[in-house]
């Protein structure tokens, strides 16, 4: 089975949250080796997925806690948002699952949003407090 090829969020996402300004990421990145995806190459595809608020990707947002990826290739997200009544969850849900169909033998993408450790700016990478203006 064939799965569509996405470039940027539009494509992946036609429908998703009008009215929201979302960053285009760039192309999705896929592995250059041959074999099934690592975990490693999840997070990197992660870095496509956009907080449409901060405008900031949430692997740097240090949004993303946990990825797990099983012998099948079925991989489990765990990850938690900025605040606790954001209501962009099922958007990145959405965009996850879109920039991580073109990876090389993934199967079922489980994100689950959690709460805790509640998110703090402490979380984020130097790059993305940086961009904030946060030292």
């Amino acid at each position: 089975m064939n799965e569509p090829e996405f470039t940027t969020i539009d494509e992946a996402l036609p429908d998703a949250t009008p009215g929201v300004d979302t960053p285009t990421p760039p192309a999705a990145a896929v592995p250059s080796g041959e074999g099934p995806s690592t975990a490693d190459d999840v997070r990197e595809a992660l870095k496509q997925v956009y907080d449409p608020e901060l405008g900031l990707n949430i692997v740097d947002l240090g949004l993303v806690y946990d990825v797990q990826v099983d012998e099948r290739g079925d991989v489990d997200i765990q990850y938690s948002l900025t605040t606790m009544g954001c209501p962009i969850g099922p958007m990145i849900e959405d965009q996850m699952r879109a920039f991580l169909a073109p990876l090389p033998g993934l199967g079922e993408v489980r994100p689950e949003f959690v709460i805790r450790p509640a998110w703090t700016p402490e979380m984020m990478s130097d790059e993305a407090k940086a961009a904030l203006g946060i030292f």
